[in-house]
């Protein structure tokens, strides 16, 4: 295996536990807590779940650069589910179609091809999106830790490795 795909496939391994250990928190969430809302400013915790389980899927359409309203309506079908089970399988289903995407591209397509978002005036390669996706995932599942821990879940750094 060439470096460059052997980072790909590092890469999609932490993405893929990532969702895995998120995908475990979300299933200790009880139903009463969902409302949960650290501060007036931020999301309550059935928001902050539904944006994560969300990032996989999102952001890849993001990175094929499909029409803001294609995203928008995507979100709002995911925003629309309440079973834990049915989000975590929008979660899952989302790794699996960036892992397949990513897997198909060569390593020049993957170095080298650019895509721009509908929001932004330029592109990034796909290897920067890739690093964006799992970033994106890392730092939201984080969140939902916390949240977590202040509402008295007995989570620890157990529950992320």
């Amino acid at each position: 295996m060439n470096t460059t795909n052997e980072v790909k496939h590092l890469l999609i391994e932490e993405l893929e536990h990532i969702v895995r250990t998120s995908c475990n928190l979300i299933r200790k969430i009880s139903p009463e807590h969902w409302d949960y809302r650290p501060a007036d400013n931020m999301r309550n915790l059935q928001e902050l779940v539904h944006h994560l389980v969300s990032v996989p899927a999102v952001d890849l359409l993001i990175l094929q650069e499909k029409s803001e309203s294609e995203i928008r309506a995507l979100e709002v079908e995911i925003a629309a589910g309440t079973d834990k089970e049915t989000l975590i399988g929008w979660m899952n289903s989302g790794t699996v179609d960036v892992k397949h995407y990513m897997e198909k591209l060569s390593e020049k397509e993957f170095l080298h091809k650019k895509t721009k978002p509908f929001y932004l005036e330029h592109g990034s390669v796909q290897a920067k999106w890739l690093i964006e996706i799992v970033t994106h995932t890392q730092h939201h599942r984080a969140q939902m830790f916390n949240y977590l821990k202040t509402l008295g879940y007995e989570v620890n750094m157990f529950d992320l490795y």
